[in-house]
């Protein structure tokens, strides 16, 4: 019977990679929670699995009718995934990083990370247990 890599690792590689992509924007409005304008962001994970896990591309592509109109691909991120936060409460400058909420959402990403890298060592392991015929 051959082995499966998808079957065996499910879909905690894929995970990995996107906490670690979601680290990084977190990280970066945990840093820029004083910088006047600074707009927080997110990444909406559960949108980003379904993505993963579609083998099919999205060929939807707006199409633009007059040489005046604002090219899309340029005006938004790269990212269609990465959203903006609705700020808890109103700042004077504009920034709506809360610093306690974008903490805890890192805290909470860094375990969800570490539950996935867990069961990815504990499939290696039994694959490798396997290999040898223990």
């Amino acid at each position: 019977m051959p082995i499966s890599f998808e079957r065996a690792f499910s879909i905690h590689d894929d995970a990995m990679i996107m906490r670690g992509k979601r680290a990084s924007v977190l990280a970066s409005n945990i840093a820029n929670a004083d910088t006047p304008n600074f707009k927080a962001r997110d990444i909406d994970f559960q949108s980003m699995l379904k993505q993963a896990g579609n083998q099919q591309p999205n060929n939807l592509h707006m199409v633009s009718s007059h040489s005046k109109h604002i090219n899309l691909n340029s005006a938004t991120s790269s990212n269609p995934l990465l959203k903006y936060r609705n700020p808890l409460h109103s700042s004077l400058d504009g920034n709506t990083v809360d610093s306690h909420v974008e903490q805890a959402k890192f805290s909470q990403n860094a375990l969800q990370y570490q539950t996935s890298f867990t069961f990815l060592n504990s499939s290696v392991k039994g694959i490798i247990k396997a290999l040898k015929g223990e």
